[in-house]
């Protein structure tokens, strides 16, 4: 290989660039537009720490949410509140939870019932203001759930794959087995395959004598359709159907291989870094081999990757030649690939940072293009500026050296500017720097080796040797019970400084924070040189090109609205908020010039319905009310899902059948709630006509019934009712029962209690149900309100169930979503009161902390008491400080 280039001199640096900014220089500008624009458009990271990496149906899910403002590093205070939602394999939300933000920090759980099927399940988390930039940094973790607890039938699965007339053949055997292991002979066994949704094949087998099943069917379009599932569905000897939903992760075994230039571009007559990244079907990097030969079939230089199908080689692309790769894959198969085709001028940029102190930085340029104009370089991390260099090409190679104490730990970006400031290259590269971290000392002489014995850790925080005030989360295990996978573990340092800057899957991000060794980092640079960069782009902030700001900081729950008469505002009307269900309120405010009106720094819990009525300033009803309603974030395509394990049953095994244990010692005690699931009957019944309604007895337990079917003639209500509701009769609008004609009846509409004579206010299109009640069985429930009787009014809400109802001029109903209770997790105290308790401790979490504080010498400490099996107990540290440094401390020990 030739090497034409070889002298290097050094550029002018400036790590500040406030010498800039003192004259009309463009390029100061547009440094000064990048500051105001990161500083305008701050973004927001969130890292969830999690108690465990895999569950059990049954199972509790304990974590802490640290949300982090990406300008500053430090906990956020753009948001107040974060969603988290447990999404299943169909993408549909099976649980979200909504949580206050306190000081950038959270914490909450979910429950695990036994009403969901095992599977690979999402994990997402996200505030409001985050989905102004893309749900590709939103958290979202592929956890796997087990279920041997309610389930009869086990899985496991492999595939096959191989061509059909340029189609791609997949034959998959299916393994049925019980519990114990026991397989499912002889089975009759019907499935279908989708692919994205869509079924591409159907049909019935029956299962062999060794509990197998074939099911083979064809992708013709496998371009498009390489994921889906298979629905299989079992009858057992019992004529019991079971329904397993097996994920089909790829429909064939082709590797892509792609070839990256280190700044973007290749440059004829320049050594250059060439990237590879190579990725199987279901999306896992896959090793290759491999040579560059040129258009003569000459081999100009090999390479191979190392982990996890990633690597590099250092190639010179001569003058007009083009060259290709010849990959050889594991199989022994072999495809030629072209490589990308170079300019014929340009320039190139290198970085390298695998040096313990310093950061160099290379800039090449063609022949033609030296002593020509001025050329800048800057490096950015998280929308600020930690380097600036001015230098004209008046060689062929520049070179800086950038000390790393003066880049920040994390991801940082390298850009080439030419004169005119538009970007020519850019680099990642990883930088780490200890300085920013936390670190904590753990004091462990307080632990107990035995079996519920008691055991206290007490551990020192610091920076630079100073003590740290920060928030700290702890979680311990049975890692005998659960395993950890530490190469794939996602933790509070691959969250916040690797994968929440990346877009797209990253393989295995703790493996790069486990080892600090050369190996390590050159597998880092590698995953620097091959994955895209999207948070913050140049290119937006030289055109203009802002973000639409859409969704709001949510600081507090709000509740807004507008309020109109005949489509137009009313000013300085009354508003008038009140709960009720759930909590007590009663709040009012007026409309300004343009008719909103807003309720803000609300706190309320989930199950919380409020009633809007607004008026006039004369007192006039007849308005309409219009909610701000925040639409739903859409459940976009699972970006991890590599991660996808296809037997999760299987892998999971040890684990739920020791979960078993638990369960079925949690149940004899009569502490765990259970479904019953009972064997499939047919019942007829007739469907509840008022299945919405708020009847205290139960929705449609009434001594009479109207549909919204029978109401559609009418001009009022009252009108509609006369003559209709037996045992009824009005004076005027108002509605009495024959037997007790001095008291009228009681008006409810959606649980709200109204005067009698509001019945002719509810506009008959808007009722879906009016229920009756007469009797004293019926009306006993409502005491003394029901003494004249109780007619239920239950208004639309159409079939998506919405949260609003509008069932009269100037009223409106509204189910927000509030604040979710976190739970308290219970650790047992075994002192000598309760040490022998016949209660078998069979816990995989033995502890959870979510909120540890250091005092102002940076000490905290925790306690708590081991269960009644021994193994190695890991425990796991995760913190942040106010200015954002990160902590993460893993230690563990053993019961005997």
């Amino acid at each position: 290989m030739k090497f034409k280039i070889t002298l290097a001199i050094s550029f002018l640096s400036l790590l500040v660039f406030a010498a800039f900014k003192m004259d009309d220089d463009p390029f100061a500008q547009l440094l000064q537009k990048f500051e105001d624009y990161t500083s305008k458009y701050p973004q927001e990271k969130v890292h969830l720490h999690l108690d465990k990496p895999y569950y059990a149906i049954g199972d509790d899910v304990w974590f802490k949410a640290y949300v982090v403002n990406t300008k500053t590093s430090a906990p956020s205070n753009i948001s107040k509140i974060l969603y988290v939602e447990l999404i299943n394999e169909k993408d549909s939300i099976k649980k979200q939870v909504k949580l206050p933000i306190m000081g950038g920090i959270t914490w909450g759980d979910f429950k695990l019932t036994d009403s969901l099927g095992e599977g690979n399940y999402r994990i997402r988390a996200y505030t409001n203001y985050m989905r102004n930039f893309g749900t590709e940094f939103f958290y979202d973790k592929t956890i796997k759930i087990g279920n041997s607890w309610a389930n009869k039938v086990f899985t496991k699965t492999s595939y096959n794959f191989t061509k059909e007339n340029n189609a791609d053949k997949v034959t998959a055997t299916v393994h049925f087995e019980d519990k114990n292991g026991v397989a499912y002979s002889e089975n009759d066994v019907s499935y279908d395959v989708q692919l994205d949704y869509r079924s591409v094949a159907k049909g019935k087998v029956k299962t062999s004598l060794t509990g197998d099943a074939v099911i083979s069917f064809t992708n013709n379009q496998s371009f498009q359709n390489k994921s889906g599932k298979i629905i299989a569905t079992i009858m057992l000897p019992n004529k019991q159907k079971v329904i397993k939903s097996i994920p089909i992760t790829s429909t064939s075994n082709n590797v892509d291989v792609q070839f990256m230039p280190e700044g973007g571009t290749l440059v004829e007559e320049l050594p250059q870094k060439v990237a590879i990244k190579a990725v199987n079907a279901d999306g896992h990097g896959e090793d290759v081999e491999g040579a560059i030969v040129d258009e003569g079939g000459n081999e100009v230089t090999n390479f191979t990757t190392n982990y996890l199908g990633m690597g590099n080689f250092v190639f010179n692309n001569q003058a007009g030649k083009l060259y290709s790769a010849k990959v050889k894959f594991k199989d022994g198969s072999e495809k030629t690939l072209k490589l990308p085709v170079a300019v014929k001028s340009g320039y190139a940029l290198s970085v390298n940072a695998l040096d313990t102190g310093k950061v160099v930085a290379k800039i090449m340029a063609s022949a033609d293009l030296v002593n020509s104009n001025e050329l800048k370089v800057v490096a950015q991390s998280g929308g600020n500026v930690y380097y600036i260099s001015k230098a004209k090409m008046d060689k062929q190679v520049l070179m800086a050296n950038i000390p790393k104490k003066n880049l920040p730990t994390g991801i940082v970006q390298f850009t080439l500017f030419s004169n005119s400031n538009q970007p020519l290259a850019e680099r990642l590269v990883f930088i780490k720097n200890k300085a920013d971290l936390i670190n904590v000392s753990l004091n462990a002489s307080g632990i107990s080796t035995s079996k519920r014995g008691k055991t206290a850790f007490t551990f020192d925080a610091t920076n630079d040797n100073k003590p740290v005030l920060g928030s700290f989360s702890v979680a311990v295990t049975n890692a005998a019970k659960v395993a950890p996978d530490e190469n794939n573990e996602s933790n509070i340092l691959t969250s916040l400084l690797l994968t929440s800057d990346l877009a797209g899957y990253v393989e295995k991000p703790n493996h790069y924070f486990l080892k600090d060794d050369l190996q390590t980092q050159k597998e880092l640079d590698n995953l620097m040189l091959t994955q895209g960069w999207r948070r913050f782009l140049w290119k937006n902030i030289i055109n203009n090109a802002a973000p639409n700001i859409t969704f709001k900081p949510e600081q507090s729950i709000t509740i807004s609205g507008t309020v109109t008469k005949g489509n137009k505002p009313v000013a300085g009307g009354k508003v008038m908020l009140m709960a009720t269900k759930g909590t007590m309120y009663i709040l009012d405010t007026v409309t300004n010039a343009e008719g909103k009106f807003v309720f803000d720094n609300l706190s309320f819990g989930d199950s919380t319905k409020f009633v809007v009525q607004a008026r006039t300033k004369t007192e006039r009803k007849f308005v309409d009310i219009n909610l701000d309603v925040v639409p739903g974030q859409i459940v976009t395509k699972n970006k991890n899902g590599a991660d996808i394990d296809i037997n999760v049953n299987n892998s999971l095994m040890r684990y739920i059948k020791e979960s078993d244990n638990y369960f079925n010692e949690m149940t004899r005690l009569g502490l765990l709630e259970r479904t019953i699931k009972l064997d499939e009957v047919t019942i007829t019944e007739k469907k509840n006509p008022a299945k919405n309604s708020s009847n205290l007895n139960g929705a449609g337990r009434a001594d009479f019934i109207l549909t919204a079917d029978q109401l559609s003639t009418c001009v009022t209500l009252s009108q509609c009712l006369q003559g209709r509701l037996p045992g009824v009769i009005f004076r005027g609008n108002v509605p009495y029962l024959m037997r007790s004609q001095n008291i009228p009846v009681s008006i409810i509409v959606d649980g709200m209690q109204m005067e009698a004579d509001f019945l002719d206010n509810v506009v008959p299109n808007d009722v879906e149900s009016i229920e009756l009640l007469k009797n004293i069985g019926n009306t006993a429930i409502y005491g003394s309100r029901g003494s004249g009787g109780v007619i239920i009014i239950t208004t639309k809400r159409g079939d998506g169930g919405t949260s609003s109802a509008r069932y009269a001029p100037g009223i409106v109903t509204f189910n927000p979503k509030g604040f979710t209770v976190s739970r308290e997790f219970y650790s047992p105290k075994y002192d000598t009161g309760n040490s022998n308790s016949s209660r078998t401790d069979l816990r995989t979490t033995i502890y959870w902390n979510p909120q540890v504080i250091t005092d102002k010498d940076g000490k905290a400490q925790f306690e708590f008491y081991n269960a009644d099996e021994p193994g190695t107990y890991r425990v796991v540290i995760e913190g942040i400080d106010a200015t954002g440094h990160l902590a993460r401390k893993v230690y563990t020990y053993d019961v005997k």
